[in-house]
């Protein structure tokens, strides 16, 4: 199943576009601990008990930001063990990450519309989402190096009137 339609089916399902409620529904253990400095979360499985552990000190969005991006790993990746990968492979995980994070936005987006001549920038602001994460939102390069957006999109500024 294509990650657009897993995410509405979540949201259907679940009746929330909320990482940490539908974790829950789905009996994922959500831990909040202290991981350091430089790790936001990761996801496991202890037992066959599916795990997302979230750095205690992150702010609000960014831990919301984590369970939705870990909650990604753990419906599209879950059987992937990226730091093995990293460690002992040649596989780069950059297209895993990138997939999770494309995924936490879209869940985080929900079903949220953009306004008739609404830029992208602002849409995804609106929808409570930083400026830093837009790169990872429903773009893909193409080999001239310009980037090709869905069919919602005007231009790559601007969203086509829904």
């Amino acid at each position: 199943m294509d990650e657009e339609r897993l995410i509405t089916k979540l949201i259907k399902t679940y009746g929330t576009n909320d990482p940490l409620a539908i974790a829950e529904q789905k009996n994922i253990l959500v831990l909040f601990e202290p991981l350091g400095k430089n790790i936001w979360g990761y996801f496991s499985s202890a037992h066959r008990i599916p795990i997302i552990h979230i750095n205690e000190k992150l702010n609000e969005f960014e831990r919301t930001f984590t369970a939705a991006h870990e909650l990604g790993h753990s419906l599209l990746h879950a059987k992937l063990n990226t730091p093995f990968l990293r460690k002992n492979t040649l596989i780069s995980v950059d297209r895993i990450e990138q997939e999770a994070n494309r995924f936490a936005i879209k869940l985080l987006i929900g079903n949220a519309k953009p306004e008739q001549g609404e830029t992208v920038k602002f849409f995804l602001l609106r929808c409570g989402i930083p400026e830093w994460l837009h790169v990872y939102f429903n773009v893909d390069e193409q080999p001239e190096g310009k980037k090709n957006w869905s069919a919602f999109w005007k231009d790559e500024q601007s969203f086509w009137g829904c």
